[in-house]
């Protein structure tokens, strides 16, 4: 009795102290101004002149006119009225794992499983002093992507919001095995891709997926076609049929994640299309009925129309094997025409750059190609803002600058509409209200 009594005038103790204000209370998120000159906020292709963005702990509270709001006297204010103001850019096909000047494939043997963890922090920051504040990583170890999203969730270090695959899934021998190396090696090195990315059939697709989804995957990746950079495989060879993408279509969906296709291919193209998968990533052999189907079935278009001139500038000084730059050249030509081919199809488009294949960092160079093979600078900038927020199931919260939003925000210091190219080198950068990068020293102490 004499607990019970001890614990019970505790309980009233913390009880009378929560009512009569005596604990210690949250402050209240501090609200900050940011004045935008010129803003394109990703919800039509026009600027707006004189805006100012109310800022209240991680989110907009408020998008207006400039004599529409009132700044207090003393309040904090970032002043961007001589800049071009952007949401946070999003890409939406990275490998934030991955080197790209170390395609030996020695290194595999070489390095530890933990020079994969030094290069996702670098890269993560490189990636976001780069502007773009949110990323799918569409390919990494298992289960990589996911512990980098937690460690950036959590403060642990700098770095864009990630949405996490894991490992994409192969067919035994396909894109994503590890080819070319003996099997007690591959066994040694790599025993988790072959239970959470490797599947032959329906059912173990099935149950990859699902162990995948166990493991807190955001997105699903599927390899439904040879590819470039492996061993051994051919871009355009259909690699799983259609039932087994139709399987993983459907867990995916069944659980509430989207799912990609890495798809070089014409055929693998339109199964992973008729089989409900949400996007094709690369897409390079697609043919007109291909860009048919994904207009029907409202299919997003991921093509990494930047890197090839990486892969064959620069990727054979860093080790990459004369078979794969020559399947770059087999392809890489084709993908350009035939993306233009799609954009003026009228095909829905998501910036997606490979990251990882080429430095992270660069990725907004991919902006100057999607201009040039057929895209407005105005619908570059939102496939790699509300279009890739709507492709990853995030435009409740990223994508745009508008009042509930992540107050993810990057300025440049001209005319992104005039000069898509300017991209290339962001100024500042905000994710979340936070600032990461200020080289216009606009952002008072």
């Amino acid at each position: 009795m004499r607990i019970a009594s001890v614990l019970v005038s505790g309980l009233m103790f913390v009880m009378g102290t929560a009512v009569w204000g005596q604990t210690a209370v949250p402050a209240p998120p501090a609200t900050v101004y940011v004045k935008a000159g010129h803003l394109f906020d990703a919800t039509s292709d026009k600027l707006r002149d004189n805006v100012v963005l109310v800022v209240e702990g991680e989110r907009i509270t408020r998008v207006a006119a400039a004599g529409e709001v009132s700044i207090p006297a003393g309040a904090k204010v970032v002043d961007l009225s001589k800049a071009w103001v952007l949401p946070g850019l999003i890409d939406c096909h990275t490998h934030l794992q991955a080197r790209a000047d170390r395609y030996d494939p020695i290194n595999e043997v070489r390095l530890s499983a933990f020079n994969g963890g030094f290069n996702g922090v670098v890269n993560a920051n490189k990636t976001l002093q780069a502007g773009f504040t949110t990323v799918r990583d569409v390919g990494s170890s298992p289960f990589f992507a996911v512990d980098l999203r937690k460690a950036i969730d959590a403060g642990e270090f700098p770095g864009p919001r990630v949405v996490a695959s894991g490992p994409g899934i192969s067919i035994t021998g396909g894109h994503g095995d590890m080819n070319g190396f003996a099997p007690n090696v591959q066994n040694m090195l790599y025993p988790a891709e072959k239970d959470y990315g490797i599947a032959d059939g329906p059912d173990e697709v099935r149950k990859v997926v699902r162990a995948q989804i166990k493991y807190g995957v955001d997105v699903i990746k599927i390899l439904a076609t040879g590819g470039v950079l492996s061993a051994g495989d051919k871009p355009g060879a259909e690699q799983f049929t259609y039932e087994e993408l139709k399987v993983a279509a459907d867990e995916a969906h069944r659980a509430g994640r989207k799912i990609a296709a890495h798809a070089h291919g014409t055929e693998g193209i339109k199964d992973a299309v008729r089989a409900g998968i949400d996007s094709i990533e690369h897409g390079s052999l697609i043919d007109a009925e291909g860009i048919e189907l994904m207009k029907q079935h409202g299919t997003y278009l991921v093509a990494d129309i930047y890197n090839d001139d990486y892969i064959l500038g620069k990727a054979g000084d860093f080790g990459l094997p004369k078979e794969m730059i020559e399947k770059e050249r087999g392809v890489g030509k084709l993908q350009r025409e035939n993306f233009a081919k799609a954009v003026a199809a009228g095909v829905k488009i998501a910036f997606g750059t490979d990251a990882g294949v080429y430095p992270h960092g660069d990725n907004a160079k991919q902006f100057h190609y999607m201009v040039k093979f057929g895209m407005t600078p105005a619908g570059a900038i939102r496939a790699a803002t509300s279009s890739a927020a709507d492709l990853i199931d995030r435009a409740s919260s990223v994508g745009t600058l508008e009042a509930g939003k992540f107050a993810d925000v990057i300025a440049v210091t001209a005319n992104p509409l005039e000069s898509v190219e300017v991209l290339e080198h962001v100024s500042f950068v905000m994710k979340g209200g936070k600032i990461y990068k200020d080289e216009l020293g606009v952002a008072q102490p």
